[in-house]
């Protein structure tokens, strides 16, 4: 499991690094399903926890200027590509899932077995990649192997006060439809209407 957990965030993050190359700089300003976080933002803060992440990897999460988002530009999308081929190396390296990472934006002294870090980084990069893919109008598709070990970790996602902080990546759920297809029941469970930006 672990290790389809390192191959199925590599497809993820693949997956978005396509996506991030189709933004122009006409397009930074555009809104997206993260309420209040235009493209250029979101962007960033994918960047911002690609090198955390990576950080983590490698022992070294605990620092915050790791996980600091860069103001976003022109430059983003190719620091994004960046970022993703820097956390790429660092999930690559044997032995990850076993690491512990520090997760300090979680807490102060937050730390979590790699396997867990891996499932909420790819948890991440499922739903930003569809965020990114919905604000520039082009379609998304879920990898139909991580359907379902996604939907088991956005199942476990507290949905508490937390999501209602400045800067939460993920609102309060919204209600389901049974059945739903697996990447709109994500979509739901991390506060995402799978119809943005039209009305449902």
């Amino acid at each position: 499991m672990t290790t389809d957990l390192v191959e199925l965030d590599r497809r993820a993050v693949l997956t978005s690094v396509t996506t991030a190359e189709l933004v122009t700089s006409g397009e930074l300003a555009l809104p997206t399903p993260c309420a209040g976080w235009p493209v250029g933002r979101l962007l960033a803060h994918m960047a911002a926890q690609h090198r955390g992440f990576a950080a983590g990897a490698r022992g070294e999460g605990a620092d915050l200027e790791h996980w600091r988002e860069r103001p976003p530009g022109p430059h983003t999308p190719a620091e994004y590509a960046d970022s993703a081929a820097e956390v790429l190396r660092a999930f690559a390296e044997p032995g990850v899932p076993e690491r512990t990472f520090a997760l300090p934006e979680f807490g102060p002294d937050v730390t979590v077995p790699g396997h867990q870090a891996l499932g909420f980084h790819l948890v991440d990069y499922i739903v930003h990649g569809w965020d990114l893919a919905r604000a520039l109008g082009v379609g998304y598709e879920l990898d139909p192997e991580a359907a379902e070990p996604v939907l088991r970790i956005a199942e476990a996602v507290p949905d508490g006060p937390e999501r209602e902080q400045s800067g939460a990546a993920f609102a309060h759920a919204l209600p389901g439809r049974d059945p739903d297809a697996p990447l709109d029941r994500i979509l739901r469970l991390l506060g995402r209407s799978p119809a943005w930006p039209k009305s449902e």
